[in-house]
């Protein structure tokens, strides 16, 4: 059975960098409460006049293609994650297709949140191993800002959240290396605990005053069930993906958390006993992008020297839905 094994990896970040002090001037926070809460220092925010979340999904795509060796007519099938995409239908996995010149090549998009790069990644991984395609197109992307309550009241969650692209080149290999495992979980009780409630269809009409006036388009988090839950669903996560593989904690060369919270990072490493070298963060200087935030990671951590031919690379992931993944990748 062939592998598939990642052989570029790329991302966007817009230009537009919004500091701890720039919210300062906005709500009612502080550099030093921020930090101390989620470790972010700088976040990007889209430009309306600039970026979408295809536009920047197709900036990280050549970058992970040019990366790759490849040419873009190489690509067969396109996996999309992102919860926050360009138009409440068709999904922006069709609007990348059309920016790269791809018709005719199946789109197929993934709604999993913090855990969708993951999810798509498992997707693609599929699809390599049975033989249905070669080169697919994972890519994680989102615009949240344009979503997020930006006063005081809103502030938990908007000091947090970013816009932002990776995308990953999959490519079937004979070598023994690339995609070990995915290993996917949900648990839809906790739905309602990290959401965005409106619009939906299930309503009397999909938009209405009373949803402007109360705000329920804004996300809605509840912080502290988020962390308690996350801290041990990241452990029993990355635990299955070591275990599935015969590996323990001291085989990993690097692992790279989906970017929710600093401290939620922390916590993990600090339950692993993984050396600093051994963990890759980047929250600090771009907010949570959700389910761009494994792909950008990963191509900082590729482009600065941390992932290396051979090295044994954990990635894992928690957030709305609840749902939970992990990938262990032998790169």
């Amino acid at each position: 059975m062939k592998k598939s094994r990642i052989t570029g990896i790329g991302h966007y970040v817009p230009e537009n960098v919004v500091t701890n002090a720039d919210l300062e001037k906005i709500m009612d926070t502080t550099n030093d409460w921020i930090v101390e809460r989620t470790g972010i220092e700088a976040r990007r925010w889209f430009n309306p006049d600039k970026d979408t979340v295809s536009n920047m999904a197709t900036r990280a795509t050549k970058m992970a293609a040019d990366r790759a060796g490849i040419e873009i007519k190489d690509i067969e099938f396109i996996v999309f994650a992102t919860i926050t995409p360009d138009y409440f239908f068709p999904g922006s996995g069709v609007l990348l297709q059309r920016e790269l010149g791809l018709q005719g090549i199946g789109a197929l998009d993934i709604r999993n949140a913090c855990s969708g790069f993951i999810y798509a990644l498992s997707v693609a991984d599929q699809f390599i191993k049975t033989g249905m395609y070669k080169t697919v197109l994972v890519v994680g992307a989102e615009i949240q800002s344009s979503a997020l309550d930006k006063s005081t009241e809103g502030r938990s969650s908007s000091v947090i959240f970013a816009d932002g692209a990776g995308a990953a080149i999959l490519q079937a290999t004979d070598e023994d290396r690339g995609v070990l495992s995915t290993h996917l979980h949900a648990d839809g009780d906790y739905a309602e605990e990290l959401y965005v409630h409106d619009p939906g269809s299930s309503r009397k009409t999909r938009l209405s005053k009373d949803m402007l006036d109360g705000k329920t388009f804004n996300l809605t988090m509840n912080g502290n069930t988020v962390f308690k839950h996350a801290v041990v669903r990241f452990s029993e996560v990355i635990n299955e993906a070591l275990q599935e593989n015969g590996h323990v904690t001291e085989d990993i060369d690097l692992l790279i958390p989906h970017q929710a919270n600093l401290r939620i990072s922390n916590f993990v490493q600090r339950q692993f006993k993984l050396p600093d070298d051994k963990v890759f963060n980047n929250i600090m200087h771009y907010g949570n992008t959700t389910a761009a935030s494994i792909p950008i990671a990963m191509s900082e951590a590729w482009e600065k020297g941390k992932i290396k031919e051979g090295d044994l690379i954990c990635l894992a992931a928690f957030g709305s839905g609840f749902t939970w993944a992990s990938s262990l990748i032998r790169w």
